[in-house]
């Protein structure tokens, strides 16, 4: 970043116009993940306070542009990613054909009878066994978000023995030779409970997006899975294909 002048006569407040120019820069010159100047440089550069430059970076954080990290300083975010809700949605899929890279990390796996809306929604009695698998899918190795598969363990016992990552649904389609097909899915945003603020690096007061899906087996039209995912709305935007 070159030096700056700010305009004292213009009406606007410095730290405006020092967020606007800093803004500008951001989205020609710097790619996500970059880190800005630490706030002493940057004050220096603007000839300004150090509390007049917090305030404008502020600004930008506000917006969603930059991210404070403790104690490492400020980085750029990424924008929202595009992200459809439709028959064959495959997060690996779907964010790797906009240019993003992608990881899903298992969590944990474990045998556990089915109970409530999971039985209901797999269409099992109460207290059959299902397989609960917690994921933590990251996009550009940030969190983006956590999903809780459930699936009845007669059907997948393979996916507990060898899954350890990546794209659930194309492992069940590779090993079990089952193609799943979305059936329904609820939408709906809550603060975030348990461990999945720290998880998806988030306060705990920053809401979240929830969406409960289930897939069925394309051919015979069973339940094959429910997912329960909790996603981080600043890193998202649904698109919804009917």
């Amino acid at each position: 970043m070159s030096l700056y002048a700010v305009d004292l006569s213009s009406g606007i407040p410095l730290y405006r116009q020092i967020s606007q120019a800093i803004e500008e820069e951001v989205r020609k010159h710097y790619k996500p993940g970059a880190q800005l100047s630490p706030e002493p440089v940057l004050a220096e550069r603007f000839s300004v306070n150090r509390h007049t430059l917090r305030h404008a970076i502020d600004e930008l954080v506000n917006s969603g542009l930059v991210e404070r990290r403790r104690g490492l300083g400020v980085f750029v975010l990424d924008g929202p990613h595009n992200y459809g809700i439709h028959k064959h949605t495959r997060f690996t899929k779907s964010l790797e054909a906009a240019g993003n890279t992608t990881e899903s990390v298992v969590l944990r796996k474990l045998i556990i009878p089915a109970g409530g809306g999971v039985a209901r929604r797999l269409e099992l009695g109460e207290g059959a066994e299902v397989l609960w698998v917690e994921t933590l899918r990251k996009a550009n190795e940030r969190p983006f978000s956590v999903v809780s598969h459930f699936m009845p363990a007669e059907l997948v016992g393979q996916v507990f023995a060898e899954y350890e990552g990546g794209s659930l649904h194309d492992f069940i389609a590779d090993r079990l030779g089952i193609e799943l097909e979305r059936q329904y899915s609820l939408i709906s945003t809550r603060l975030p409970q348990g461990d999945d603020a720290t998880l998806l690096a988030i306060p705990r007061h920053q809401p979240i997006l929830r969406i409960k899906s289930v897939n069925a087996n394309s051919v015979t039209r069973r339940p094959v899975e429910y997912a329960l995912g909790r996603l981080r709305g600043d890193r998202v935007e649904l698109e919804v294909k009917l």
